[in-house]
C-alpha cells in the first residue's frame, strides 16, 4: 500500500477572505470577491472587474513581519504559508522542512515600478529594484522567513503551477524523501498580467459565469494558498491531527497550443485519469469536482468534454470557485485545494455563482446553490497555458 500523505493544516488569502475560516464563511454565504480593484494602478481597472485582496502591501508586510518593499506576491505567499505553519512554528523541527511553492509573476510589480521610473528619469533606480523579479526569488524569500531550510522548489507552469507544487510534495512524501512539506503557491495582480490577458481577449467586463452557455471570459484574481503535508512518521512525532489526505494526482500535456486547451480535452482527460489511478479510485467514488472553470470559451468546453469522457452524462456535483475568487493564476490550484479540504471537513459543495444556462457541447451542469452532503473524495482540476494539465484528489481520513 502507498504511504499516506496527510494534510494537517491550511493557509489562504484571496479576495473572499484573509484566512481559512473567513474563506469558508464566504463560500457558505455565496459572497464573491470580484469588483473594482483598489490597489492595482492600471488604465483598465475602471472597466475590468478584478478579485483583489483587500489589503495594502504595508499591512501584509507588517502582518508577516517582512520588509515593506518586497513584491506583493511574496507578501501574499508568506501570509498564507504562515497561517498553515503557525500551529507548529514554535516546536523544534525534528525533520528537514521542505517548501514546494509556485507563482507565475514573481516580483513583476517591482519591475514595473522600476521601468515606470526610467521613463521619467533614465538614471532612476538600480538593479536592486528588480532583484526579486524571477519566480524562484519569491519562494526563497518566504522559505527564509519561515525557516524552511530543507528541500526548496519553485513551480511555474501557468495556471497549474501550485497544483504541481502540491503534487511534487505528495510525491516526495510518498517516496520517503521528505516528512514535512509546505506546498502551494501565490500570485499577485500586476499590470503585465492584466494587459496580457486583455490582449488575448479573454477577460470578462462583468463578473464571470463559468460553465454557462453565455460565458464571456474570466476575471483575474490574486491570492495564495498552502497545505501543510506530513508523512505518517511526522504526524506521530508532532502529535498532529490530520484534516484530510492528498490521495491522488495526475499531470499531462496535450501540446495543442500556446494558450488554448485542445477542444476535445485530451490533456484534461489524461490528468484526471492519472489522478484517479494514483488514488486507486473509480470515477463513481468522486463526491465533488472543483472545476478549473475559468469562464472562457475554450477552457470550459475542453474540461466539460473531458468530464463527459470520464464520468458520462451523470457527473458528480461540480462547481467552479473562480466565480468567487477570480482566476488567481499560479495560486489557483492551491487556493482550490484549500477549498477542497473545507468541502470535505464541512460536508458542502460551494455553488457555481451566476450560472444560468447549460452548455450544449457537454452534460456538465454545475451546482448553483450551496449543497450539504457527505464528501469523501474531491477532484480538483487546474489546466494551464501550453496544455499543462494537473488534477489532484483529496480524501476524507
Amino acid at each position: 500500500m502507498s504511504a499516506p500523505v496527510f494534510i494537517v493544516n491550511t493557509g489562504i488569502i484571496t479576495a473572499i477572505g484573509s484566512h481559512t475560516e473567513a474563506s469558508k464563511q464566504s463560500l457558505l454565504a455565496g459572497t464573491s470577491g470580484i469588483g473594482k480593484a483598489q490597489y492595482l494602478s492600471s488604465y483598465w481597472v475602471e472597466s475590468i472587474p478584478l478579485a483583489e485582496v483587500a489589503c495594502p502591501n504595508f499591512e501584509l508586510a507588517d502582518a508577516c513581519r517582512m520588509p515593506r518593499h518586497l513584491p506583493r506576491t511574496a507578501l501574499l505567499s508568506c501570509h498564507a504559508a504562515q497561517e498553515a505553519w503557525a500551529p507548529f512554528s514554535k516546536q523544534p523541527a525534528p525533520f528537514p522542512l521542505a517548501f514546494f511553492s509556485a507563482n507565475t509573476v514573481g516580483g513583476m510589480d517591482k519591475t514595473e515600478a522600476f521601468y515606470a521610473g526610467l521613463r521619467q528619469n533614465p538614471l532612476h533606480g538600480t538593479p536592486a529594484d528588480f532583484i526579486y523579479h524571477e519566480c524562484g526569488a519569491i519562494t526563497r524569500l518566504v522559505a527564509r522567513r519561515l525557516g524552511f531550510d530543507g528541500w526548496v522548489s519553485t513551480a511555474s507552469t501557468a495556471c497549474s503551477s501550485s497544483a504541481n507544487s502540491i503534487m511534487q510534495a505528495g510525491q516526495a512524501i510518498r517516496a520517503g524523501l521528505v516528512d514535512v512539506a509546505l506546498a502551494g503557491g501565490a500570485d499577485a495582480l500586476c499590470q503585465f498580467t492584466l494587459n496580457g490577458f486583455n490582449t488575448l481577449g479573454i477577460l470578462d467586463r462583468q463578473p464571470c459565469q463559468p460553465f454557462d452557455a453565455g460565458r464571456r471570459g474570466l476575471n483575474l484574481g490574486e491570492g495564495a494558498g498552502y497545505l501543510l503535508l506530513m508523512s505518517e512518521r511526522a504526524l506521530r512525532t508532532y502529535g498532529a491531527t490530520p484534516l484530510a489526505l492528498l490521495s491522488g494526482w495526475g499531470n499531462a500535456n496535450d501540446a495543442y497550443h500556446q494558450t488554448a486547451s485542445s477542444p476535445e480535452g485530451t490533456g484534461n482527460t489524461l490528468a484526471m485519469k492519472a489522478a484517479l489511478d494514483t488514488a486507486s479510485l473509480q470515477p463513481e467514488a468522486i463526491s465533488y469536482i472543483n472545476l478549473h472553470g475559468t469562464g472562457t470559451e475554450n477552457n470550459d468546453l475542453a474540461e466539460g468534454r473531458a468530464m463527459d469522457l470520464i464520468f458520462g452524462p451523470q457527473a458528480p456535483p461540480a462547481s467552479s470557485t473562480k466565480a468567487f475568487t477570480g482566476h488567481t493564476l499560479g495560486a489557483s490550484g492551491a487556493v482550490e485545494a484549500v477549498f477542497s479540504v473545507l468541502s470535505i471537513l464541512g460536508g458542502f459543495v460551494p455553488p457555481n455563482l451566476r450560472w444560468k444556462q447549460q452548455m450544449p457541447e457537454h452534460h456538465v451542469a454545475p451546482v448553483t446553490h450551496l449543497e450539504h452532503r457527505e464528501i469523501r473524495h474531491v477532484l480538483s482540476n487546474s489546466f494551464g497555458f501550453g496544455g499543462a494539465c494537473s488534477s489532484l484528489i483529496f480524501s476524507a481520513c
